[in-house]
């Protein structure tokens, strides 16, 4: 049995209906009356479960599922079995998505601990200005003269430091911290997030050691970002660490000061970024990659995981390797290192 305790089923959208919103084709007008209330992987699939498919490879799911229907493209939509409705799709993955945003709408952000409204053991600075219809649990920390716009909730226990000023419709998550930091509308913020903390600068001592540079630059998140558990944004040195428009950001991931990231990027948990890198517009980089700071990263650019990104690339390419080089280089040295180790096995015969 499946445990729906955190996120229950949806009280009943028809097929007819979810189709329409979802822009997918409902291929048998005979089942636009079932009613879909939940999301699950093929396999599992019962009554009421909307599921998707992305490949032939994963048709044998089919032989167990009994989902109400199955989100698939044109070329999958003949593989479904009679019983299950076909939504059909030009971009499967993109209307699940949206599926699953009308079905479980709760799980699109953190949830609140306690029922609306502002409690007294929250701290809030007198000259704190805070909109109407905003929620602030126990424990949260407000500081004097932060902003925080209407609709907005604050997690117990996350700190808004002074003069921060946070949008419309935004959620901040329980022990997430943000200082000197400006947010616009609809960010979410994740637990245990740390936002505009001072950045990791340093100078030579007179006498050996390091003395600590002054970080006096902000942070700026931009409308409909979203930051993971537990990453942390550095604010600027003298400038600021800028996050774009539509970002979103995987938990674990370390952004040096005075970064700037483009819109609608999407960036993989445990990535590191260094100082004062420049990252376009869609860019892509996946988990464990590191990025080396003071270089650019041109719009529409992809980087594989665990790559290190040492210098460079230019917009629109796909980069993967340590050092980060043109995907079709990287896979070549693959090739040739792997065909190298083979002849040095099959000389010592087997020994490396």
């Amino acid at each position: 049995m499946v445990e729906d305790r955190f996120f229950p089923p949806h009280g009943g959208v028809s097929l007819g209906e979810l189709a329409a919103r979802i822009g997918c084709e409902l291929t048998d007008l005979a089942f636009e009356g079932r009613i879909a209330r939940s999301v699950s992987p093929v396999y599992r699939a019962g009554e009421g479960d909307i599921a998707y498919i992305l490949s032939r490879r994963n048709a044998a799911e089919l032989e167990t599922s009994q989902a109400t229907a199955i989100i698939c493209d044109a070329e999958i939509a003949a593989l479904i079995p009679s019983h299950i409705a076909v939504l059909k799709a030009r971009y499967p993955h993109t209307a699940f998505a949206l599926a699953g945003e009308i079905l479980h709408p709760a799980a699109m952000r953190p949830q609140p601990l306690l029922g609306p409204g502002s409690y007294p053991a929250a701290a809030i600075d007198p000259t704190a200005r805070i909109e109407a219809g905003v929620d602030i649990e126990p424990m949260a920390v407000i500081g004097a003269q932060a902003e925080v716009g209407e609709g907005t909730r604050i997690g117990a226990g996350a700190v808004i430091g002074p003069g921060v000023r946070i949008g419309r419709h935004c959620t901040i998550a329980p022990g997430a911290s943000i200082l000197c930091a400006y947010l616009g509308n609809h960010v979410i913020v994740h637990p245990g997030a740390r936002i505009g903390q001072d950045g990791f600068g340093y100078a030579p001592g007179p006498r050996g050691g390091m003395i600590k540079i002054v970080q006096i630059g902000r942070v700026i998140l931009q409308d409909h970002v979203e930051i993971g558990a537990n990453t942390t944004i550095d604010r600027g040195t003298m400038d600021d660490t800028v996050i774009g428009e539509g970002t979103k950001i995987d938990n674990l991931v370390q952004i040096g000061h005075n970064v700037r990231i483009g819109r609608h990027c999407g960036i993989v948990a445990n990535v590191g970024i260094a100082g004062s890198t420049r990252i376009g517009d869609g860019v892509m980089i996946g988990g464990a990659a590191a990025v080396n700071g003071h270089i650019t990263i041109g719009d529409g650019a992809q980087i594989a995981a665990m790559s290190g990104v040492a210098s460079d690339v230019p917009p629109g390419e796909r980069y993967g390797g340590i050092p980060a080089r043109p995907m079709k280089d990287f896979l070549r040295d693959m090739a040739e290192t792997i065909a190298r180790s083979n002849t040095r096995k099959k000389k010592t015969g087997g020994t490396p």
